[in-house]
């Protein structure tokens, strides 16, 4: 666990407890009707990532233990690749998932009504990684390289093209070979390409666990973007703005309970994700590296949840900047966030 994390028992004290009131008072609210009790759950469809992972168990734990039962929701988890995602979000066929910021900010842009409501990762966790004996240690070193990439879409195509832009590069300084079954890692560990995108929270941690020495280039080191997070549809947070709430509420006090012990989270995870439990090791070195990364210096001093308008300012300017921008010169941040989950 980082030194970050270690330093602020009292921080998650308070916030666990700011959690519970919220999520207590979000269910009273669900459970009145013109004054009357109402014991009828609200179904939420919830979108997570691609692939079923150690990296949502703060889903899994507060399904699990029971905190979204009790706050008077009924939750069903569904896997979607990002672009998918924030289109089912807006249409009102997923009701509220974790989706990158960098994929709202774009979507925004061309109409779509989405809206980010809550950070999960207060650090983007997007990274270009290679492995020891490649000599790339800076963004520099990128040029001429053949990097590795599920395609010319979604957060780590914006995250490859602003470290590429950091040390005056573009991706035509580069060999750029796509991998859209997610096969870049096995690419780098195989020597098919030099370096590959991918996360903080994955692949260099299974590559370190299996001997490999790994330099990565965290992008938010040089060009600072909005994490994955919390996103709603504008038509959906009308209708079910309560039951967002409450759901926000459970998810962050599970979070912050897998920050003071991340083996709940873990068991949570085994329970919903039963093939994972075959290499415990390695999914707690990739809790461990998903709770470091939940944790940015703004979450620090404000709670888990939180969202960052000046990082959004920044992060909406940096892809304003991009060669293949396509962002609205007159998107603001409020065009982009809400306070409506309460977070």
């Amino acid at each position: 666990m980082s030194h970050t994390l270690a330093s602020a028992p009292h921080l998650f004290g308070s916030l666990a407890l700011t959690a519970s009131l919220a999520l207590g008072a979000a269910g009273a609210a669900l459970a009145q009707d013109d004054g009357e009790a109402n014991t009828e759950q609200v179904s939420l469809t919830v979108g997570l990532g691609y692939i079923p992972s150690v990296q949502f168990a703060q889903f899994y734990l507060a399904d699990r233990a029971g905190y979204y039962e009790d706050a008077g929701l009924d939750v069903k988890f569904e896997n979607k690749i990002d672009p998918e995602l924030i289109t089912l979000i807006a249409r009102g066929a997923v009701d509220i998932g974790m989706a990158d910021g960098t994929s709202v900010i774009p979507a925004v842009s061309a109409g779509i009504p989405v809206r980010y409501g809550a950070t999960i990762y207060g650090r983007d966790p997007n990274i270009v990684f290679s492995l020891g004996e490649t000599g790339i240690e800076s963004a520099q070193d990128l040029a001429g390289a053949s990097i590795g990439i599920p395609g010319r879409y979604g957060s780590s195509w914006v995250a490859l093209q602003a470290l590429l832009t950091s040390a005056g590069l573009s991706p035509a300084d580069t060999d750029i070979t796509t991998y859209p079954d997610f096969g870049q890692a096995v690419a780098v560990e195989t020597g098919q390409v030099d370096a590959a995108t991918g996360f903080a929270t994955n692949e260099p941690v299974q590559l370190a666990l299996r001997g490999y020495d790994v330099n990565v280039l965290r992008v938010a080191d040089v060009a600072p973007l909005p994490g994955p997070g919390l996103v709603v549809g504008v038509d959906t947070l009308e209708s079910k703005r309560e039951a967002l709430t409450a759901f926000t509420a459970a998810t962050i006090r599970a979070m912050e309970e897998i920050t003071d012990d991340p083996q709940r989270g873990l068991d949570a995870t085994f329970v919903r994700v039963p093939e994972l439990a075959g290499e415990p090791a390695t999914q707690l070195a990739i809790l461990e590296a998903t709770i470091e990364s939940w944790m940015g210096d703004y979450a620090a001093e404000h709670g888990l949840g939180a969202v960052d308008r000046e990082a959004w300012a920044s992060g909406l300017e940096i892809m304003r900047s991009l060669p293949e921008s396509t962002v609205d010169d007159d998107l603001t941040v409020e065009d982009l966030v809400t306070d409506g989950l309460g977070a």
